[in-house]
């Protein structure tokens, strides 16, 4: 009997099992988590009531990452993002600079995760419960335990159930008030782009539909369809819950909460739902920890192979198969950062690293040529001049530490080169 010359499973079919609705989940599962209970009061701070304009700015430069990352994705489908999107496109300084940003970056993200945590779950001791909350997912991490895909629709699940709780007792309460919502006289074009800025964090983790061209049906048609679906849903359930925040807190009462959604839920005299609300924020913090602190030391890793980092981090354990340099050593950084810093310095300079491994994605959107299914050109330009512009207009010491540590990366790089090339003569 002849061989058969049907597909094989290995031909890749029977791993296409998501349909959109699928990707729209996962993608709402990667963005609606612990940004929205962080994100909120260090917004207020810089924006007042332009909150709101920040929130659809922030949105914006979201969708024109996320269908940049998807077009690249489609075209380099392997891990790494834009550390290899930048090295095919615009030369290997640039790839080691996105894969430097995004290291540094969420290794902040994780610090702020952590201080979120101690921010809901003990706020009088956040710093230590956030070193706790860092120390305790590490060791998890370190045996290979890692969160599933079950495990991240449960928690969104909590997420939505919790803020839809929240909105619910604002507007049943009777203590909103719409000329909470009236835009300040004070109200600055620095301020509104800053926040934006802040609040870029609470949409972090949308790149996830980006990669999702192996495992979608038809994803040429299926991903770019759901990038703005998701987009869209994140953007219209953080809508909602700043308007609740604002008709019962204020600018000023949400600029100044420690924890917002729990004064919230004070403020609009449900107390009773106060400890729901702590736990949905720690809960939801602790699972996105877990999966940043994951991909932060795989990506340490991968530098670390390439020897852009140092090549001790690219050990794998022999029993466990993790990463257990890396992860110890991101595990230290975090745990040391969330020590010291505060949660609105944490999420600015998350923003600030990130919003540049981003423009560096743009960029090497924009030159895709037509067969290689570029995007529009208007989106990758405006996600670029987006990213640049909101990550200058963030907190000052969140830039200017930024910078520094930026400006670090660099001549690493340009170090290693020397040597590299020294050597080879």
């Amino acid at each position: 009997m002849a061989p058969s010359t049907a597909p094989t499973p290995a031909s890749g079919e029977l791993r296409r099992r998501l349909g959109l609705t699928d990707a729209v989940v996962i993608g709402l599962g990667s963005m609606i988590g612990a940004g929205i209970f962080a994100a909120l009061g260090p917004a207020a701070r810089a924006a007042g009531s332009g909150v709101l304009l920040g929130l659809g700015i922030a949105a914006v430069v979201a969708y024109c990452n996320a269908t940049s990352s998807a077009r690249l994705a489609a075209r380099y489908p392997v891990s790494g993002g834009a550390y290899v999107y930048g090295r095919e496109r615009l030369g290997e300084f640039w790839g080691f600079l996105a894969g430097w940003c995004f290291v540094v970056g969420k290794t902040a993200s994780c610090a702020a995760m952590a201080l979120t945590v101690g921010a809901y779950a003990w706020p009088e001791h956040a710093h230590v419960i956030a070193v706790a909350a860092v120390v305790a997912l590490t060791a998890v991490n370190y045996r290979g335990v890692e969160k599933s895909a079950l495990a991240t629709r449960i928690i969104v699940a909590v997420v939505l159930a919790v803020l839809a709780a929240v909105v619910v007792a604002v507007f049943a309460s009777g203590a909103a008030h719409a000329d909470r919502l009236e835009t300040d006289s004070d109200l600055t074009v620095l301020g509104v782009l800053q926040a934006a800025g802040l609040l870029f964090f609470a949409f972090a983790g949308y790149a996830r539909i980006a990669t999702l061209g192996e495992e979608v049906r038809d994803p040429a048609r299926t991903i770019p369809r759901a990038i703005p679906l998701a987009l869209g849903i994140t953007l219209l359930v953080y809508t909602t819950v700043v308007v609740a925040a604002l008709s019962v807190l204020g600018p000023q009462g949400l600029a100044t909460a420690t924890a917002p959604l729990t004064e919230v839920v004070h403020a609009a005299g449900a107390s009773w739902l106060a400890p729901v609300v702590r736990a949905g924020a720690v809960v939801a913090a602790l699972g996105t920890l877990l999966a940043l602190l994951l991909g932060v030391s795989r990506t340490t890793l991968a530098m670390a192979r390439d020897r852009f980092l140092p090549h001790a981090l690219s050990a794998v354990h022999p029993r466990f198969g993790v990463p257990h340099r890396a992860e110890l050593a991101i595990g230290l950084l975090v745990a040391a950062t969330a020590a010291t810093a505060d949660l609105r310095t944490a999420i600015g300079f998350s923003s600030f690293g990130v919003l540049l491994y981003y423009a560096i994605a743009n960029a090497a959107a924009w030159t895709l040529t037509p067969a290689e299914n570029r995007p529009p050109r208007a989106l990758p330009a405006l996600g670029l001049l987006g990213c640049l512009t909101l990550s200058c207009t963030l907190p000052t010491p969140a830039v200017l530490t930024g910078a520094a540590v930026v400006t670090v990366g660099a001549l690493l790089y340009l170090i290693r080169k020397a040597v590299h090339t020294n050597d080879s003569h």
